[in-house]
């Protein structure tokens, strides 16, 4: 393909996305096929002789379109959202143009400069202190997994690293039952091992289904006195499976009581602090050592970009920072090598799709659609509270609720998949307590009170119709 090619190619294709993205609710929102019915498709063998774009274009309507599900639908009700506004595409466009790679200042300044100034934009729409610095990671599990090892340096006094931990103390890090799984897999990969990420019950009867406190400390004074050595807590707000927020202040009063570090996964419900009402969520949050939040969740910039703010660069430089001499800038003084912050070397410009972002639809254009998003999903659990035999399992945390349709668990998920294979609307269950429930969260990018509207009447339809089969 020569350089003319690839013009007419990208024209075609950018044109091709808008059709695709104009017609996205006329298309049912989770793949309708069957396991093996897209690879039945493609050739065991690759093509030894090279294949015109034409056909390999086709293919794409032909074979992958029937096995997407489309993530970028409007009523996408399911997970978190992974949200793609087309300036950030666009963005995107422009990083993959450009193929740099972007671990060192002096591989594209621009790019380490840009990451340093928008990261600082999104600290002040969030309202954290300025003592907070950004560096953008792939995703909240590698945000996770940083923060995890700088409290493991933090612990043993920075000489894990160097000497492993095979002849050290036992370290212990403290969650709620509630966290995310990354908060585990983190765990593992950082040596400390699941037996000693130490879950902490809920409060009873609390709406926010946030960290027992006292039950925090009593489980870290008891592993002291057991010869256990506290490293961390990782309190979260806005939990994957219900919403679920601790009591940050309270978690902090803990923390510093006892010199823990502290990372507070904020990954989807962290957007919505660009609202000022919504901050009482996470009151306490400049005390935090660590913070993660994805704009590619909720705000509107495709993924993959995670926002990590810490309170203290040096800890985590120390505990990521390696330099060979191939790696080192001479002759410059005051920079940021982003790849020191970060586990791994290489960096896409993951920046510049901030950048349009923010620049495209300015913080309060941001605002009033995750306001909308609130106003909307609250309004449809205020729908369904009053059906008869419906529950609402957990409350409404911003955008995010759960429910279920009588006590059966069997029932439940038949109407799920029932729901799903409808094909106008799509959701997921989860468990609260150990019982099956429905899990809603509408914080599409493009969805409109309609789009939300269709899930009350998708739902209910569907509840008529299992129960007139029964």
């Amino acid at each position: 393909m020569n350089w003319d090619d690839f013009a007419g190619w990208s024209a075609r294709i950018g044109a091709w996305g808008a059709d695709y993205h104009k017609s996205l609710r006329d298309r049912p929102v989770r793949a309708q096929t069957k396991p093996g019915d897209i690879a039945a498709q493609l050739p065991l063998s690759p093509p030894e002789a090279p294949e015109q774009m034409d056909a390999i274009f086709g293919d794409i309507d032909a074979i992958i379109m029937p096995g997407m599900t489309h993530w970028q639908h409007p009523r996408f009700f399911a997970y978190f959202n992974s949200n793609a506004a087309p300036p950030s595409m666009l963005a995107d466009q422009v990083a993959s143009i450009l193929a740099a790679q972007c671990m060192l200042w002096q591989t594209s300044p621009a790019a380490t400069e840009l990451e340093t100034r928008v990261l600082d934009w999104l600290r002040q729409g969030l309202g954290l202190a300025d003592g907070f610095a950004g560096v953008i990671q792939d995703s909240a599990s590698s945000a996770t997994l940083a923060a995890v090892l700088t409290m493991r340096e933090r612990a043993l006094n920075f000489t894990g690293n160097q000497k492993g931990l095979a002849n050290g103390p036992v370290l212990r890090i403290y969650c709620s039952a509630e966290v995310h799984s990354s908060i585990d897999k983190a765990i593992w990969v950082s040596g400390i091992g699941q037996d000693n990420l130490v879950k902490i019950p809920i409060r009873a009867g609390d709406p926010l289904r946030g960290i027992d406190v006292e039950a925090l400390r009593t489980a870290i004074k008891a592993d002291i006195a057991a010869g256990y050595t506290p490293a961390g807590i990782i309190p979260c707000v806005g939990g994957t499976g219900t919403g679920a927020t601790d009591p940050i202040a309270d978690v902090m009063d803990v923390a510093e009581a006892y010199d823990l570090y502290t990372h507070v996964d904020a990954a989807w419900a962290g957007s919505a602090m660009l609202c000022p009402e919504f901050r009482d969520l996470w009151a306490g949050i400049d005390r935090a050592h660590s913070i993660v939040m994805n704009p590619h969740k909720w705000l509107g910039t495709n993924f993959d970009l995670c926002a990590h703010f810490v309170r203290t660069p040096a800890d985590l430089v120390q505990t990521l920072s390696i330099q060979p001499e191939y790696l080192k800038t001479h002759g410059a003084d005051g920079i940021i090598n982003y790849s020191e912050w970060s586990v791994p070397l290489g960096r896409r410009f993951r920046a510049l799709k901030l950048w349009f972002l923010i620049r495209a639809y300015g913080l309060d254009g941001l605002r009033t659609r995750l306001r909308n998003h609130v106003d909307w999903v609250q309004g449809l659990c205020a729908q369904l509270r009053v059906l008869p035999d419906v529950e609402i399992v957990s409350e409404p945390i911003l955008a995010l609720f759960t429910f279920r349709v009588g006590t059966d668990d069997g029932f439940n998920l038949r109407l799920v998949n029932t729901i799903n294979d409808d094909g106008r609307i799509y959701i997921t269950q989860t468990k609260v307590d150990g019982k099956l429930a429905i899990r809603f969260t509408g914080c599409q990018f493009d969805a409109t009170k309609e789009d939300v509207d269709m899930a009350y009447e998708v739902i209910t339809d569907i509840i008529t119709q299992l129960r007139d089969d029964a």
